[in-house]
This record gives structure tokens, sequence and C-alpha cells, in this order.
């Protein structure tokens, strides 16, 4: 079959298309003819190396999919070949302590599609076939590998971490990147007054253009200055930041008192200057939070299934150029989600 993949750590130089054999599963899988893929921001750092993380190469990269069931296991039940379904990219081994109590993205061996193993960048996958989940209609092909990862990660920090309200005020640090525009939307849904920040004009006005009440660009001004002006120096109840070192001391400042901080990422370091007196006098609240659960993915699918909202694409490239596709992430050209076409 025809892959994108690694066959060691590097550059875009690493990326190469070619042939690589067919997986094969077990009984507890299911092999997927991928239609479409997309890009995060962890295929880059996969193909970087992830510390710790020991990769048998050649490698297949990408984390989301969609595609037509072309194979099933033995033990198989909830899916039957001819099926189209998108993959919940996170993997959990189902009897550790944390999975047991429903918490599959705390599972001691959680991983992703893509991560620790084989990816979708192919045109077939091997998953778990608990990982499947029926393709909503509303969708496009491209639209349905376009949301599970930056969605269900972004719905996990807002919905069940931070429990947003509507009439609250949420800054979103960064808009552009998947997760950003997916809490955009989220936010937008449940009724929330949302401030976005980028060092892009434009991507601003495409964030004004889906609802974003206020935008500040970042590279111009405080951010945290300029929410205390827009909020009358109130603040606001919720940040969203995976930024981290750059951003982490402004998004503490910009929050109300008893506001909840969420963060996913640190994609400009892990160690920020914090300020503990800040966190403990308006007794603030920090959440960390990655992917989320079964039952997560499920209620967050709703909201395609019913079609309140549909994924925002940057750009499409077929199998052939997802070095380049990976140049425009690393770039931060995109807003909204880069897809993959594998196959018609």
């Amino acid at each position: 079959m025809k892959a994108a993949f690694i066959e060691e750590h590097g550059g875009l130089e690493k990326v190469k298309v070619g042939e690589v054999p067919v997986p094969e599963i077990g009984p507890d899988d299911v092999l997927v003819r991928v239609k479409t893929a997309a890009l995060n921001h962890l295929d880059i750092f996969v193909r970087n190396g992830l510390p710790g993380v020991k990769l048998t190469f050649p490698h297949i990269l990408g984390s989301d999919g969609a595609g037509i069931v072309e194979k099933v296991g033995e033990n198989v039940k909830n899916v039957s070949v001819g099926d189209e379904v998108v993959l919940n990219p996170g993997i959990n081994c189902g009897t550790c302590e944390f999975c047991l109590k429903g918490e599959h993205s705390l599972c001691v061996t959680f991983h992703l599609l893509g991560e620790h193993i084989n990816g979708t960048y192919a045109e077939f996958v091997r998953a778990p076939a608990i990982n499947c989940y029926p393709r909503p209609k509303t969708l496009t092909w491209e639209e349905s590998s376009a949301f599970p990862l930056t969605f269900l990660t972004a719905w996990r920090m807002l919905v069940t971490k931070a429990r947003i309200k509507p009439g609250e005020w949420i800054l979103i640090i960064g808009i552009g990147g998947g997760v950003a525009v997916a809490s955009l939307q989220i936010s937008k849904l449940f009724g929330l007054k949302a401030i976005v920040t980028s060092g892009s004009d434009e991507k601003l006005a495409r964030a004004k253009e889906m609802g974003a009440d206020f935008t500040i660009n970042h590279n111009e001004t405080d951010f945290a200055k300029e929410v205390r002006k827009i909020t009358e120096k109130r603040g606001v109840d919720v940040v969203f930041d995976s930024v981290g070192k750059a951003t982490w001391k402004k998004s503490l400042a910009a929050l109300a008192k008893g506001g909840r901080l969420v963060t996913c990422g640190a994609t400009t370091g892990p160690n920020p200057e914090t300020d503990v007196a800040r966190i403990f006098w308006n007794q603030l609240t920090i959440y960390g939070s990655t992917m989320g659960t079964h039952a997560e993915f499920r209620e967050m699918l709703k909201i395609f299934e019913e079609g309140k909202v549909k994924p925002v694409i940057d750009s499409v490239f077929p199998l052939d150029q997802v070095p380049e596709a990976q140049k425009r992430m690393e770039e931060k050209k995109q807003f909204g989600k880069i897809v993959v076409k594998v196959s018609e």
C-alpha cells in the first residue's frame, strides 16, 4: 500500500511517500481503507523525535482519519465491512484502574495512532474496533477526518474540565491552529463571549467572521492588559492556552477572580515563569488536559451528527504532498485543519 512515513527522525526531508506492507489485524481490530487524514502538530513532534518514544521504522505518521471498514477481527461486533467510520485516535488498554473508571486518556499505556504505532497517512490503517465511530452524514470526507483529535481535546478542556457556561468570557490564545479554532466553535455553541489572540491580522479577521467577539494582535499589544480593558477590569472566566512559556504569566493575569486556565500543550516551552501569589490570592484553577474519553467522544460527535458545527478546513493536499502540507503547518500559515486526501 502507499503511505507517507519516516525511516529516521529529522526535518521535512525525512518524510517519504512510497510502498509499505498492508497491516495485519488482531481479533479485536479493524482494517480501515483511509479516504482522508488530517494533520496535527503531533505529526511534526513525532517526526522530529519525542523524548522517551522509540519507534519501529518505517513509521507511518497521522492520527486523524476517516474511511471505510475493509476487514474486521473475529471478536468485532460494533462495526462491519463496508461501514463508513471516523477514528478516535486515542488508544487505551481497557483494564488499568483509570480505564475501569472511564478515564481513558489517563490510561497507563495511553497512546495515539501515528505516535507510538502506525497512523493514518496510508491507504490502510489498523485500529482497535472500539475506536471506530459512524461517520457523520452531515460532513464531507475531508471534514470527517478534520475533527476527531482537535475537537475531542477542546471538548474535554472546555466542557468537562472548565465546565463552561453561557454568558462567560473566554480568552483563546493563538487562534488558527486546530484546537484553538475548535475551542472558538465550541465556545460560541455554548453561548460564551470570546476574545481571541493571534500575531496575524488575517487570522483575527477569520476568527471575527466565525463569531469571535473581540480580537487582539498579541504581537502589537499586551493581551492581558487589553483583556482587562475589554472586560472593564474584570478579566475572563476561562483562558485556553496551549502556548506555554511565552504566554503563561499573561494568561494568568487575564483571568478574573475564581477563573480557570486550561492547557493542552506548551509549544514555546514547558517551564514558564508563573505567578503563584496571583494563583492563590485570586483562587485560580489550572487544568491540564490531553485528548478525552470514549464517552466524551460520543458526546462531542453529536454536534456534528446534528449539523450544529462543521470543522474548518484550511487546505487539502494529496498523499504525495504530505511534506508540503507539514511545511504549511510548521510555518503557521493554516487557519483550521490541513487535510490529506488519501484515496478517491
